[in-house]
């Protein structure tokens, strides 16, 4: 036999020998050994604390352990309130809320400027609630200022400027109606380059759920901020304390919500129903300015940023 032959048969001896010394002790053939990956220290730490987490039985428990991986204490919500700048009805009810809101005021109305001053004086975040030119509805319902799409570039920049210009303390821009506007992504493109300018956020009302703003808005490194829930859509307060238990749900189930109502001729009544959602939310969730919220979760970074 040449030494090749005896080789060959060494090396079979070996293997031989490897695996009857691995069945015997119980580990199995050396294909099972490869298999299966080395277990340490660290693994079976992390794998004995996955079997020892609460089991979740709620909405409420569920979200608990989801805030405990994101590192935050609890669901936020931020009430938005539009329309503001014209003394309307149920103004003094909203601005006297016991929780931290968001006034959206319009620009160029008799208490646009004295209405943004007052909420920034409670504490409250101000955005400019901008008139944009809607698929239907009055011209009239717009107010001053409007956006509208048969505009220059030009034209659209300084009405958006001068509306900014208008109210004070504003930290962002929202839609007043505006769902041909918030379609058009000429018209959305200049309105978030501004907000781009002068390190302001742009928060999407959704009063057109083909709306081009968050897409356009992601495309210029800007937070993609939209409403989730009208409150009042119908205008009594026990809708709106539904609406309010709704949003609860939600912020409970994603972490956060947006929703939005408004002062005017049943301003008082969405103000009612907000309160009472508010003594029954107010355990559960936290209530935030709508900045706060962008801060947190979209890392907003309110820094003008010049082309």
């Amino acid at each position: 036999m040449n030494k090749g032959s005896h080789t060959v048969k060494r090396y079979f001896l070996y293997l031989f020998m490897i695996v009857t010394a691995l069945t015997g002790s119980g580990m199995g053939s050396p294909l099972s050994v490869m298999a299966t990956p080395a277990v340490s220290g660290n693994a079976v730490e992390v794998s004995s604390q996955r079997m020892a987490a609460p089991v979740a039985n709620s909405i409420e428990d569920s979200t608990a352990v989801r805030r405990q991986n994101k590192g935050s204490s609890r669901s936020r919500v931020a009430i938005i309130v539009d329309d503001f700048g014209n003394g309307m009805r149920g103004t003094d009810e909203m601005l006297s809320l016991p929780v931290k809101i968001t006034v959206a005021v319009m620009p160029f109305l008799p208490t646009s400027i004295s209405d943004a001053r007052r909420a920034h004086e409670r504490g409250f975040d101000v955005l400019l609630h901008l008139p944009m030119e809607p698929r239907h509805g009055k011209p009239e319902w717009l107010g001053p200022g409007a956006v509208l799409a048969k505009m220059s570039d030009e034209e659209i920049r300084q009405r958006v400027e001068a509306a900014l210009d208008n109210i004070p303390y504003a930290i962002g821009i929202n839609n007043h109606m505006g769902s041909r506007v918030t379609g058009d992504e000429r018209v959305m493109g200049i309105v978030l380059n501004v907000c781009k300018e002068r390190g302001l956020f742009f928060v999407d009302s959704k009063t057109n759920y083909r709306s081009v703003v968050g897409k356009i808005a992601l495309e210029k490194g800007l937070p993609r901020v939209e409403n989730h829930i009208f409150l009042d859509d119908l205008h009594t307060s026990s809708h709106v304390l539904k609406q309010m238990r709704l949003v609860q749900e939600r912020a409970l189930e994603q972490h956060y919500c947006i929703t939005i109502g408004h002062v005017g001729l049943q301003g008082k009544e969405t103000a009612a129903g907000i309160r009472s959602g508010i003594a029954e939310m107010r355990n559960s969730v936290e209530f935030v300015g709508i900045s706060d919220l962008v801060k947190e979760e979209w890392k907003w970074n309110p820094a003008p940023k010049f082309p």
